[in-house]
């Protein structure tokens, strides 16, 4: 980067700090990482400063180590789902079929697979930008990404085979989206922060239907909140499945997981 970068960079915590970035020193670092010149870092600056997620906009998502492309138009993974993707990671075994369903950019999918050996990895979405960037992230682990609503957009041959059955989908009350910080529900699809009316939709048509997915022995796990963490386990104990919950006080994270009776 030129000297007039360099010079530039000494105003960006500053900048930063104004806008209302918390961590302005740690953005400041990312941002000049990321910026081919002074050009972009300005360009990257302004995008920032205007409230546009950090991930966004230097089009890359840290997660449980690995760097997960993002972009315009798609859902950041977030540090809290770190626990759901160990939780998956202590449940798969070397070889295990692992599905990562309402995917997002794959984020757990390839953090699940970075971590146990030679998994069959499967990622799906409903939508078409979301399936873009999984493609990308899951290729480094052989994953292949399909398109379409739940279940129906998994291969066939899947049912009756799947390990482990790792979601993050959508759990936010609708009447409860507008307390989302902004960068949020101004930057992010709505629908996949809208959960419905008590924000549990989804993870009612999850559990109504993994039994027929998971393999004997196989496991659900999907993200929710403290709150609504007992109607969750409901709908998959519902669903046929042994349900226990577990959580983090750390990152203030909650998982429900379903199992499938069988050996």
């Amino acid at each position: 980067m030129g000297n007039r970068g360099l010079r530039y960079v000494a105003t960006l915590v500053e900048r930063l700090r104004a806008a209302g970035c918390v961590f302005a020193e740690e953005e400041a670092d990312l941002l000049t990482a990321a910026a081919r010149d002074d050009g972009h870092l300005a360009g990257m600056l302004a995008r920032r400063v205007a409230g546009e997620p950090l991930e966004m906009v230097v089009g890359w998502a840290g997660f449980c180590g690995l760097r997960m492309e993002v972009g315009e138009g798609v859902f950041v993974p977030r540090r809290r789902s770190e626990f759901l993707a160990w939780e998956a990671v202590a449940l798969a075994r070397p070889g295990a079929v692992v599905v990562d369903l309402c995917c997002g950019v794959g984020a757990l999918g390839a953090a699940v697979a970075s971590q146990v050996p030679g998994v069959e990895l499967h990622a799906s979405d409903i939508d078409a930008v979301a399936v873009d960037y999984a493609r990308r992230n899951v290729a480094p682990y052989g994953g292949s990404v399909h398109r379409g609503d739940l279940y129906a957009a998994l291969p066939e041959d899947l049912a009756g085979r799947v390990d482990v059955l790792v979601v993050n989908a959508p759990y936010v009350p609708t009447e409860e989206i507008g307390f989302l910080p902004p960068e949020a529900r101004e930057h992010e699809p709505l629908t996949t922060l809208d959960g419905g009316a008590d924000g549990l939709d989804v993870h009612r048509r999850v559990a109504a239907g993994a039994l027929r997915w998971l393999a004997p022995g196989g496991h659900l796990l999907i993200e929710t909140s403290a709150r609504q963490s007992p109607v969750t386990a409901s709908a998959l104990a519902a669903g046929g499945l042994t349900v226990r919950a577990v959580g983090s006080r750390e990152l203030y994270a909650n998982v429900v997981i379903g199992a499938r009776p069988g050996v």
